[in-house]
């Protein structure tokens, strides 16, 4: 597919079917793809929007806009997008927990929050072992409740994304027990920790390694670990690679399909990559702007919104996301 189809395409429009951005790889993949469902941009006028989340109980999507400060509300019901809250202290990942709870990671305030449901904040980590987190970027729920996080620094590295300052700590995936408080490190082996998520039996978690932006041929890569006792990790290998894209965030469907938000790979690459379990690229949702993170929502959980560089898009596909992811 021309990359310049999708600079040119008019978002006001419709799109004749089926939709060319979504472009099948390996027949794998062709179940998974609806003929009348379209990319939609379903708005713009973030600087780096992240950490998409769907609340089915309001009917909604909450992501990150990092630069502006501000959590953002996506209403399925009116289709507007409204300040949810702000300042969010450069709020990047988000998720929620077992009980419908929003867990955050917060870029300048180098810690991990809960909204409770009466709106209150609860800080659920901001240092380990007498030092402060760097900036927590990415965050899931097992089904046991714990909370896993990665911690690569990058609110750190520029005040356009936080207090631009050094880092206290290695750069690391943690687990939290929020019962407890009880925090311990599972990998501090990635050059830059990022997205991550659990198969769908949480035997396996794949964390992210977007080192490549601050470590001139440190590959881009999705890694795979196998889950010990559900507290630690074991076995790491190399899921995927993605040569001169990166990935970022990322979910895992119903059956084992790791769906990852690609930027900074060009026109041709920027997206989202969608990958078999055995780490075949299978498909691709091609977008004008690189992508960040991702989820799935609405009703039935089968629809994926993509949180891009400037902006929110929705694609309808006949795959389900886990639930709690």
């Amino acid at each position: 597919m021309s990359a310049n189809y999708l600079l040119d395409r008019d978002w006001s429009v419709p799109v004749r079917y089926p939709d060319p951005a979504v472009e099948i790889l390996d027949p794998r993949f062709a179940p998974y793809r609806l003929g009348s469902a379209a990319v939609e941009r379903l708005w713009t006028g973030a600087r780096w929007a992240e950490g998409p989340v769907w609340f089915g109980d309001q009917r909604s999507l909450i992501f990150s806009d990092i630069p502006n400060d501000r959590l953002l509300r996506w209403s399925e019901e009116t289709g507007q997008v409204t300040v949810f809250r702000a300042s969010s202290h450069n709020a990047n990942g988000n998720t929620r927990d077992r009980q419908g709870r929003l867990i955050t990671c917060e870029h300048r305030a180098r810690r991990v929050t809960r909204t409770e449901i009466d709106g209150t904040i609860s800080i659920l980590m901001d240092s380990f072992e007498g030092r402060r987190l760097n900036a927590p970027n990415d965050v899931v729920a097992h089904a046991d409740g714990a909370i896993w996080f990665t911690d690569p620094g990058y609110g750190l590295h520029w005040h356009y994304e936080g207090d631009k300052g050094d880092l206290e700590l290695p750069t690391r995936t943690y687990r939290l027990d929020p019962a407890t408080g009880r925090a311990t490190v599972v990998d501090e082996s990635l050059e830059k920790p990022n997205g991550l998520a659990f198969s769908p039996d949480y035997s396996r978690l794949y964390i992210a390694d977007t080192g490549a932006s601050h470590k001139r041929g440190h590959p881009r890569q999705i890694h795979i670990f196998d889950v010990v006792d559900g507290t630690r990790l074991a076995a790491p290998r190399v899921f995927h690679d993605f040569g001169r894209a990166s990935p970022d965030g990322f979910r895992v469907d119903t059956d084992g399909n790791v769906w990852a938000a690609v930027g900074w790979g060009g026109p041709d690459l920027d997206g989202v990559h969608i990958l078999a379990p055995d780490g075949e690229r299978i498909g691709a949702i091609h977008l004008p702007e690189g992508a960040a993170n991702l989820c799935f929502g609405g009703v039935k959980r089968n629809r994926l919104f993509i949180t891009g560089s400037q902006s929110l898009y929705a694609l309808y596909v006949d795959a389900q996301g886990m639930a709690y992811a």
